[in-house]
């Protein structure tokens, strides 16, 4: 099986602004952006995919149609591929918090919720609960259209790293990560990130 996640393209929020679950728009057009990423996905040899699914938000679902219709498809909204809702931060310039409220989230990484939102370990939950649907046994290819911690998370569980390791790879706008299942070997394989 493969698995293919895809962050969302540039958003028009300025930088610096923390818009985890606010729906926040594209900065540029949904059709151009997925265009530019079907060619990524073909010139890296991606397999087209049998299912295309996707954050319900406007700068992921937007893009997943696009990509699904190229393949006669219907992207497939998971509310569990949303970011992480970062509570009363949302829409908060980072570095107008509070530092004493990041320090204290960031002492407690996986169990903090100083914006009042969700914890981190509440996060990997909901969106391990949606890797958990994944049929490894299948010889299939799902393209998934998400978010920047959704993709971190994925990765760390198929990896089996600690997630706060992932969280200082970087990730690009628009950038492919591309897993792989082994039945064989039994364990997920990284064919591609940041791509």
């Amino acid at each position: 099986m493969d698995l293919v996640l895809i962050r969302h393209p540039a958003v028009a929020v300025e930088a610096g602004v923390c818009y985890g679950a606010s729906d926040v728009a594209l900065q540029g057009g949904a059709a151009h952006e997925a265009q530019a990423i079907a060619a990524r996905l073909e010139a890296l040899g991606a397999r087209a995919p049998q299912r295309v699914a996707t954050s319900p938000l406007t700068r992921c679902a937007q893009v997943a149609v696009q990509l699904a219709a190229r393949h006669a498809q219907t992207p497939l909204a998971d509310a569990r591929l949303a970011e992480m809702d970062f509570g009363a931060w949302e829409q908060q310039r980072w570095d107008a918090i509070d530092r004493a409220q990041i320090d204290a989230w960031a002492a407690n990484f996986e169990h903090a919720r100083e914006h009042g939102g969700e914890s981190v370990a509440q996060f990997d939950a909901r969106v391990g609960a949606w890797f958990a649907t994944l049929d490894v046994n299948r010889p299939a290819t799902t393209w998934a259209v998400t978010h920047a911690g959704v993709i971190r998370t994925i990765a760390a569980r198929a990896l089996g790293l600690p997630l706060v390791n992932c969280v200082r790879w970087p990730l690009e706008m628009a950038a492919i990560v591309w897993l792989r299942y082994d039945v064989r070997g039994a364990q997920w394989l990284l064919v591609r990130w940041n791509a």
